[in-house]
């Protein structure tokens, strides 16, 4: 029988809370939403609950993943779930562009709505930047910490061009298995046609920078707490 230690299994209770505290800002958005709906018969802020919930599968994706490496999961258990959580994490940043429904918003409670959305948007960025997090830790720890930041870095700019996909083209992550052709055909498409396509580059690019960015920002402040859910 496995035992662990009482570094790791106050590792475990650390996250377990952090997950907790996730759930319940998750849930509070949820509320303020259903009671936008209830008292004002609009479904206008209803598409938030949809993209929080695909923000959260990458986090739990994350989680598992590192679960499973911290008990000494074999490399070829992690690749599936590493490229699912990989597919799934720009739906955590994405979040962040329904900002834009602020913009056609006319209500008596604007600052309501935007709370709800900048919430909802934050909450996308928290469960996006802890995932990558965990998931980079597993690599710093199997492949060193160098290789650790360049999965990071390869990561983020994925998502920026995920983000982008997933707005502008209205692809769906899934979509990826379903429909691969299409969708690497059109990437290969702007790629070897860069002058043709320089909106969506230049806007991929952007996503990008800003999301790492973000993560540089992240990680610099939150290590500290960050490190006490890996039990050090």
């Amino acid at each position: 029988m496995r035992t662990h230690a009482p570094g790791v299994r106050t590792a475990s209770r650390r996250r377990l809370v952090l997950v907790v505290a996730l759930l319940a800002a998750s849930a509070a958005v949820v509320v303020g939403i259903a009671a936008r709906v209830v008292t004002h018969q609009s479904l206008e802020l209803t598409n938030l609950v949809w993209n929080l919930f695909l923000a959260w599968i990458p986090f739990a994706l994350g989680l598992v993943v590192y679960d499973h490496a911290r008990n000494g999961a074999r490399r070829r258990s992690l690749l599936p779930l590493g490229a699912a959580w990989l597919v799934f994490l720009p739906n955590a940043p994405y979040i962040v562009t329904d900002v834009k429904i602020l913009d056609h918003l006319v209500s008596r409670i604007f600052w309501y709505d935007a709370v709800l959305v900048v919430g909802a948007a934050t909450l996308g960025l928290l469960l996006g930047f802890v995932s990558l997090y965990l998931v980079q830790a597993v690599v710093s720890a199997r492949l060193g910490r160098m290789a650790g930041w360049l999965f990071a870095a390869g990561a983020l700019v994925l998502s920026g061009i995920g983000v982008h996909l997933g707005r502008y083209q209205r692809w769906n992550s899934w979509e990826v298995v379903t429909e691969p052709t299409k969708i690497f055909g059109g990437l290969a498409e702007g790629l070897l046609d860069p002058l043709a396509h320089a909106r969506p580059l230049a806007l991929s690019a952007v996503f990008a920078a800003v999301w790492c960015s973000g993560y540089a920002v992240f990680y610099s402040v939150c290590r500290p707490q960050l490190r006490r859910l890996e039990g050090r």
